[in-house]
């Protein structure tokens, strides 16, 4: 009678070893297809940008190369007619950069509820 119950454990430990044998397998599975397979979509991790966003960006990528235009012309890398043209093309870049961010914030604003057009509230004679 001991021969069996000593089978049955032998048995037992056994099949608990392929059970965490299976189990660590299917991890390592689970994790290679996570690592090398599933990979983030780029736009998840990129923040949502508006377009307002993007030309505030531009402005101030402008504004960056004005300043250190200014600066590379007074180092004496530029003679004064590339600056005046090179400024001249930047501020031109700049002023555009600013009327699309009107346009863009004037869309944005909305009349209150119930408010009139200017127009509508000039009494008529």
């Amino acid at each position: 009678m001991v021969l069996p119950v000593y089978t049955l454990a032998i048995f037992l430990i056994a099949s608990a070893d392929w059970a965490v044998l299976g189990a660590c397998l299917a991890l390592a599975v689970a994790t290679l297809l996570f690592i090398f397979y599933i990979q983030p979509d780029a736009s998840d991790l990129a923040p949502h940008r508006t377009k307002l966003d993007q030309l505030l960006e531009r402005r101030d990528a402008i504004y960056d190369n004005l300043r250190d235009l200014r600066f590379e012309y007074r180092s004496g890398k530029y003679s004064e007619g590339d600056f005046e043209a090179m400024k001249t093309a930047l501020e031109n870049e700049a002023a555009l950069a600013l009327a699309e961010i009107d346009q863009v914030t004037q869309s944005q604003v909305k009349r209150p509820r119930g408010a009139r057009p200017a127009s509508a509230d000039r009494s008529t004679p």
